[in-house]
């Protein structure tokens, strides 16, 4: 399964590492425990990272990493019906929670959740530190821009 990321360019080194979400924690993971946080299609990871920007100020300096990941990854999905309800919203304790636990147990290299941004598409989280890290094929970064029109 190819997924994708969008970041700074300057991040674009560490992008597979976990290393952000470890710092700043996420929907899915708490400060301290680190998940790289990919989307199933570079529209899907666009659209996520949009919703986290300031209005009015277009980013120009961020790329796209595609990664392929090995065959029979994610391995695991979770899907609406196993999440609390309203898991969309900001209340992240529940998810956290279930995100760590995934975490420890390095039962799979990915996971895919569903996208609280776009609700009938998929994100795919990845362990770092799963012993099959290595096996992800990523791919150069490539410049990204927004449309100017999306910020107006």
């Amino acid at each position: 399964m190819r997924i994708w990321r969008i970041c700074k360019a300057r991040y674009a080194d560490e992008a597979f590492t976990g290393h952000g979400a470890r710092r700043f924690g996420g929907r899915w993971n708490t400060p301290g425990v680190s998940m790289v946080y990919a989307s199933s299609s570079l529209a899907l990871a666009a659209i996520e990272l949009f919703v986290h920007l300031e209005p009015n100020q277009q980013p120009d300096d961020l790329v796209s990493i595609a990664a392929l990941l090995p065959a029979g990854e994610p391995a695991l999905q979770l899907n609406s019906d196993q999440l609390p309800p309203n898991w969309w919203t900001d209340d992240f304790d529940p998810l956290r929670e279930l995100g760590d636990r995934w975490i420890r147990e390095n039962s799979s290299l990915a996971i895919r959740v569903p996208s609280a941004a776009l609700r009938m598409e998929w994100n795919v989280l990845v362990n770092p530190a799963h012993s099959a890290i290595a096996s992800i094929q990523i791919e150069p970064p490539a410049p990204f821009h927004f449309d100017a029109r999306m910020f107006k």
